[in-house]
């Protein structure tokens, strides 16, 4: 196993489109990473709260949430609740969160908010993950100040490179203006069906735009990773066997190798068949 780091990674992950596996590769990423040995934290930025209802927490049912700390009347660290899984903790949120983009909009440093609670508490962690929303809003730019890194989920169809075009050029931005160490921590081929020239067609383009930054780990499409979210658990508890579970593994594999500066072979895919 890797020694872990002594200041938590941030991670954001995100893309602008919806519907591209972002919060089952939040859930299921932070779980393998736990399953691991790392400590994690999830912060839930979208006002859906599928990533909390995804790690099994009740998003209308806890004593906190995100919509309390971007308000200020609560801390990061009151809002914290565990999870079924050992070592992974969730900063949850549910639909109150909608309204902060628009109640907050003439806050002084807005946008620095969960900066600031971030790094009092980093160092409890070796992975803090940020859920963002499907939008480049005001909660994404709070990821993007606060992230070390970005990783973007792809999903491997038609125009699926063009949507994170507007991704990467706010992360340039993010970078010019207000986080300058911001970096892009890798790109992700999600629902990847081995069988269609689709799928290659895009890994492909995506292997050639974003050279090694792509990830070798593909994620496939998969009925199980699917219905998980429905039971309110990760891919790991609801079917450990499954090829899903088997390719979040790898990837969190793959996410460490990278971090230790051992990043996968060239050319050495790794992938699992879809089901």
């Amino acid at each position: 196993m890797l020694e872990p780091s002594p200041m938590g990674r941030v991670i954001a992950i995100a893309n602008q489109k919806g519907g591209v596996g972002k919060t089952t590769t939040s859930v299921n990423l932070s779980a393998a990473l736990a399953m691991r040995g790392r400590k994690v934290l999830v912060i839930d930025l979208d006002p859906q709260g599928n990533c909390t209802s995804g790690l099994g927490v009740d998003k209308f049912g806890c004593d906190g949430t995100m919509f309390d700390v971007f308000h200020g009347e609560m801390d990061l660290n009151s809002v914290i609740v565990g999870t079924a899984f050992n070592n992974l903790w969730v900063a949850p949120a549910n639909s109150d969160l909608v309204g902060a983009e628009v109640e907050l909009v003439n806050k002084a440093g807005r946008e620095n908010i969960i900066k600031s609670h971030i790094e009092p508490i980093r160092n409890q962690f070796d992975f803090i993950i940020l859920d963002c929303p499907p939008s480049l809003g005001f909660l994404t730019v709070n990821a993007l100040v606060a992230a070390d890194s970005l990783l973007v989920p792809l999903q491997t169809e038609y125009y699926a490179l063009e949507g994170i075009s507007s991704l990467i050029q706010t992360m340039t931005l993010a970078q010019e203006n207000l986080n300058s160490a911001l970096e892009l921590e890798g790109v992700v081929l999600t629902m990847y069906d081995s069988r269609t020239n689709l799928s290659r067609q895009v890994e492909e383009e995506a292997r050639k735009h974003f050279g090694e930054k792509v990830f070798q780990s593909v994620i496939p499409r998969s009925v199980r990773l699917s219905e998980s979210p429905s039971f309110g658990k990760p891919i790991f508890a609801h079917d450990p066997n499954s090829n899903g579970a088997l390719a979040y593994f790898e990837l969190a594999e793959e996410l460490e190798q990278r971090r230790s500066g051992k990043p996968a072979k060239k050319g050495s895919k790794r992938r699992v068949a879809n089901g």
